[in-house]
């Protein structure tokens, strides 16, 4: 008897402020006009995407002073963008990230149960959690926690966010013409959370939502991040989307699940991927090549070089070769928030990988930087990328993956019209939804804290 295939789940990253929108396109759009939202979000459920990714930033990032070049837009509020997307869409649903060193388990854990109840059981929560004193500058809790405390903190955060969620668990709702709405259970969303990083009590004002708790997402790498995704999370924004390392993490991931009492199913491993499609496999060669020069101009590279160098690299040439100074190795000040260096631990070993590749490929600062720098996961013909989706589900390197188009909003429309019906054909993707809520689309069951 022949394995089932495997469902294959797609959803689509609306990216915001990035390196890899190409602004220069005429067909890039705002990322703050909320057309640009809607247009987004209904080609997603057009093509019925499990669930639209939403990034938050705390703060705009700085370069030598000014404020970076790709973050003049600005980022609008998560929870705001993601109620109003829940009023002109049906199904798709809403994963917001929302950091957990800077915000309170209380207010959070509100916002998801009130969006959770207005998309009808859509709403899903990205936990992380924020390294850096300049972010932190904009909270009253400033400075920074170490990554062992950040995670502590994360932690203790979701676990008292479930209590929270939980605490109108077997709550009996009468609903009554004459009376309107009220509790049978006065003990409805009572909570007392007394721990190291939190110590509550009170009572929890937003009844049980559809899903009990919004789907949990996870998208941190480290050793840490995965144990915390192992114990915690429903599925994990992963980076890992090649067959060879994806089914190295997929492995080491999913391995972990068995000591906290949780089975494969119950964790999916997502990865971003970016795209090039074109009739021919050639054309779509030629396009990925042209959008890598558009992501990467020389000003951008130069940029990109900072982050690790920590140095002022402005009188260099982008078309030449790398500076023959090394990093500095102190306090970061040239960039500042999320295009800085925090990645790179090393940036001395990293600068001297750097050359290395540099010499060996004969590549000047922007050539390497394009080298090194993320490219298009898919490139080819519509056949031939579903054809390697399938191939990486179907042999444990993704459950699936969330796309990150080049163009906003109207970069996924091609992959909802020509990639999506292929898979369909296979019998891997969905023709219609068969559920309601986002647990529903992935496969989730309820949690049994928060089972009616």
């Amino acid at each position: 008897m022949s394995t089932p295939l495997k469902q294959i789940h797609l959803a689509a990253h609306f990216p915001g402020v990035n390196n890899t929108t190409v602004w220069s396109d005429p067909r890039s759009g705002s990322h703050i006009d909320f057309r640009s939202f809607t247009h987004f979000a209904q080609t997603a459920e057009r093509a019925k995407f499990d669930f639209l990714f939403l990034a938050e930033g705390l703060r705009l990032r700085e370069q030598g002073g000014k404020i970076y070049e790709l973050d003049v837009v600005g980022r609008p509020d998560t929870f705001t963008v993601l109620a109003a997307l829940a009023a002109v869409t049906e199904r798709l649903g809403l994963t917001g990230t929302i950091n957990s060193t800077f915000n309170e388990p209380y207010e959070v854990a509100r916002q998801f149960a009130s969006l959770d109840h207005l998309s009808e059981g859509r709403a899903a929560w990205n936990v992380v959690t924020s390294w850096d004193a300049f972010t932190g500058e904009n909270f009253r809790r400033g400075g920074f926690l170490p990554q062992d405390q950040r995670y502590a903190r994360a932690e203790e955060f979701l676990s008292t966010a479930h209590e929270l969620f939980d605490s109108w668990k077997g709550q009996e709702i009468v609903a009554d013409q004459e009376s309107g709405t009220f509790l049978r259970d006065a003990r409805a969303g009572a909570f007392a959370h007394h721990g190291e990083q939190f110590d509550i009590e009170g009572r929890f004002n937003v009844p049980r939502s559809p899903q009990g708790r919004p789907v949990i997402f996870q998208a941190g790498d480290s050793e840490e991040g995965r144990e915390f995704a192992a114990a915690q999370a429903d599925a994990i924004f992963s980076r890992h989307s090649t067959l060879e390392d994806g089914q190295q993490f997929y492995r080491d991931v999913k391995g972990r699940l068995a000591r906290h009492g949780r089975g494969p199913g119950q964790l999916l491993i997502l990865p971003a991927a970016t795209f090039a499609l074109a009739d021919t496999d050639a054309e779509a060669r030629e396009l990925a090549h042209e959008v890598r020069l558009q992501q990467v101009s020389g000003d951008t590279a130069l940029r990109h070089l900072e982050h690790v160098w920590n140095r002022d690299l402005s009188g260099h040439d982008p078309d030449g070769p790398l500076p023959d100074i090394d990093p500095d190795p102190g306090e970061h000040t040239v960039a500042r928030g999320r295009a800085s260096v925090r990645h790179h631990r090393d940036p001395l070993a990293l600068a001297r990988e750097w050359r290395a590749r540099a010499e060996a490929k004969n590549l000047s600062i922007r050539e390497l930087v394009i080298d090194v720098t993320g490219r298009q996961t898919f490139i080819g013909s519509p056949a031939t990328v579903a054809a390697t989706i399938n191939d990486l589900v179907q042999r444990d390197a993704a459950d699936g993956f969330i796309l990150v188009p080049h163009l906003t909003p109207g970069g996924l429309d091609a992959f909802a019209d020509s990639v999506v019906p292929l898979l369909q054909e296979r019998g891997v993707f969905r023709h219609d939804y068969t559920g309601t809520t986002l647990r529903d689309h992935l496969g989730l069951a309820l949690p049994e804290a928060a089972e009616h």
